[in-house]
């Protein structure tokens, strides 16, 4: 079944399964499970993200299915996004090699920035002051973009990209980059359909990745 998704190829030249598996809000205890049977049945594309907080049970079904046999570590496109208290330049290589412990990986396919914005670092991932309004951090995205970059430099990840950005953000990596984004993960489905942004993305060579496909059940 794997070999019958096809696949899309990136500005880069790398290839990019086009049906993945989300792991948002894929409970601790149930997340293991839903990869590896997603894995047998033939998904190779396993999106993940420090903040969902589950990475090593996602990274426990990946060995699971590397060593029964099903899957090689080349035949899996395994992704995961840069958190908003680590926009710092220095810290993103720091937070990659976090989440790449989790997984039990030596690299990534693909890293997003999971956010445009950044939160106050070196404290929770969701830190809040007295009034429940969320603390944000001084960090030019651009900074933090560099930081992308120096992980593709180290080989820690094969791809890099955004999520959740404006057309007018994109712009503006694409205008100071050295490294062009790869992909762009925005939340797209029937009643946000993204029409002009997914037109710019392409018209720049950026290829879109939506989640939430159908709809988000909870919202």
């Amino acid at each position: 079944m794997a070999a019958q998704v096809p696949k899309l190829a990136l500005n880069n030249g790398k290839n990019i399964p086009i049906l993945g598996l989300g792991t948002w809000k894929s409970k601790p205890g149930e997340v293991t499970e839903a990869v590896k049977e997603a894995i047998a049945c033939g998904y190779r594309h396993i999106d993940c993200a420090l903040a969902y907080s589950n990475e090593a049970e996602v990274g426990a079904a990946i060995k699971a299915k590397i060593e029964d046999g099903t899957v090689k570590r080349e035949d899996l496109f395994i992704t995961s996004k840069l958190w908003n208290t680590f926009h710092s330049r220095a810290l993103v290589t720091a937070s990659l090699k976090q989440s790449l412990g989790n997984l039990g990986l030596d690299y990534l396919d693909l890293y997003l920035i999971h956010w445009p914005m950044g939160y106050q670092e070196n404290a929770a991932l969701f830190p809040k002051d007295e009034n429940g309004k969320f603390i944000y951090a001084d960090v030019d995205y651009l900074d933090t973009w560099s930081g992308m970059e120096d992980a593709v430099d180290q080989g820690l990840s094969k791809s890099i990209g955004i999520s959740n950005f404006n057309s007018e953000q994109i712009q503006r990596i694409l205008s100071n980059c050295r490294i062009k984004p790869a992909n762009h993960q925005i939340e797209c489905h029937p009643y946000l359909n993204q029409r002009k942004l997914i037109d710019f993305c392409h018209k720049n060579g950026i290829t879109v990745t939506a989640y939430s496909p159908l709809g988000s059940p909870d919202r």
